[in-house]
């Protein structure tokens, strides 16, 4: 009886069939690691799922969400207007301007404000640049001869702006800059620009020809789309109870819903352009678009380099312009125009410049060129500052 117990036993006592208990942590341990394995392959499954051509496209892709976002936008909108066309019917654009603000003030931190109160050196040489300094330029691009005449006018015209309304706050956002400063800088350029642009039209472009600003509609414009919303956002961050702590915790899906909702804006604003396009030669509208990539190109490099005069100035890397924060801020914020606020003087000054709609069709051009830019610009510094966490 007792061999007959032992028996089945003695084959469970040799080395082949012997292995030692494996401790809890060091089972969790391999337990997470394969299933971190079997996730990478997953992904890879499905990448390679797709035909090998198009799989480089969509790593692109999926790296670059925004500019990827604006550039199929664009597309769809010139392939297919009608959706684009019925979402400017029920004002698209504004509420994804009010759901931009809304995120800005969802995700404001009290600290940011003081740190945004810190830089004002950098906002007042913001409000400089935007409404002062490039302006000036104005005057030497009208200078330049070109069929239609009307894209260097508009154009022109585009660089007297206030700085873009949206898409500058919502890029400082995603590049981690000092957003209570680019908010700021956004707000204070809209309400004097109210002020400044009518002034800088007449003298630098329409020769002493007067030119009049909607002061009463834009001002409650930016109330209702870009106050409140934003007033909104951080009183529901303050007031309700754990709200902070759920915002924070999920700041990168908040990111992409803003820039979903950034890219709404040239989708449609192409939607409802584009009969004037088809009216335009392929080629007059690819000049146009290339002097609205250009122009932007200078507004950054004028920029880039008017930081590094004043870091240079003021204390070289100790500088209040070489935080990093405080120079991803003024240089995308400073850099951009607004198109909204050009449709609205154009209306305004009716045929004083020559055809309303080729003074607007650059614009539109250059003010997608300069978010896809940017947003390249935005991936760039992302990448890189990956790239340092991992060495």
């Amino acid at each position: 009886m007792l061999r007959i117990m032992l028996s089945p036993t003695l084959p469970m006592t040799g080395t082949t069939h012997f292995r030692p208990k494996t401790p809890p942590k060091l089972l969790s341990l391999t337990t997470g690691t394969s299933i971190i394995r079997s996730c990478k392959n997953s992904d890879q499954e499905n990448h390679s799922l797709l035909p090998k051509p198009v799989q480089p496209l969509f790593k692109f892709a999926a790296s670059n969400f925004l500019p990827s976002a604006l550039i199929g936008g664009v597309a769809f909108a010139l392939m297919n207007p009608t959706p684009g066309c019925l979402a400017h019917r029920y004002q698209a654009s504004k509420f994804s301007i009010i759901g931009i603000f809304l995120i800005s003030g969802l995700t404001l931190r009290s600290e940011e404000i003081g740190e945004a109160a810190e830089a004002w050196p950098v906002g007042l040489f913001a409000l400089a640049s935007i409404l002062v300094l490039t302006p000036l330029l104005s005057k030497f691009m009208v200078q330049i001869h070109l069929q239609p005449q009307e894209f260097v006018t508009g154009l022109a015209l585009y660089n007297c702006m206030p700085t873009a309304i949206s898409s500058g706050v919502a890029l400082t956002r995603l590049a981690g800059g000092n957003s209570a400063l680019a908010l700021a800088m956004t707000v204070l350029s809209s309400l004097l620009g109210i002020l400044i642009v009518p002034f800088s039209i007449s003298r630098l472009i329409a020769g002493g020809v007067g030119a009049s600003v909607p002061a009463d509609e834009m001002f409650r414009s930016l109330i209702v789309t870009v106050l409140i919303p934003l007033i909104l956002g951080k009183v529901f961050r303050e007031s309700i109870n754990g709200m902070a702590d759920i915002v924070d915790n999920n700041r990168k899906h908040l990111s992409a819903l803003g820039a979903i909702l950034l890219s709404l804006i040239p989708w449609v604003q192409v939607s409802k352009s584009r009969p004037l396009l088809l009216m335009v030669k392929p080629q007059v509208v690819l000049v146009a678009v290339m002097m609205g990539a250009i122009l932007h190109l200078v507004l950054l490099c004028f920029n880039a380099l008017s930081i590094q005069i004043l870091c240079a100035v003021s204390g070289g890397s100790k500088s209040i312009f070489a935080k990093e924060d405080n120079y991803k801020t003024l240089l995308l914020v400073a850099s951009q125009k607004t198109v909204s606020v050009l449709v609205a003087v154009v209306e305004q000054l009716g045929g004083t410049f020559g055809e309303p709609g080729l003074l607007v069709l650059p614009c539109v051009a250059a003010h997608i060129s300069q978010v896809i830019i940017d947003s390249l610009i935005v991936g760039f510094w992302n990448k890189r500052k990956q790239n340092v966490k991992v060495l």
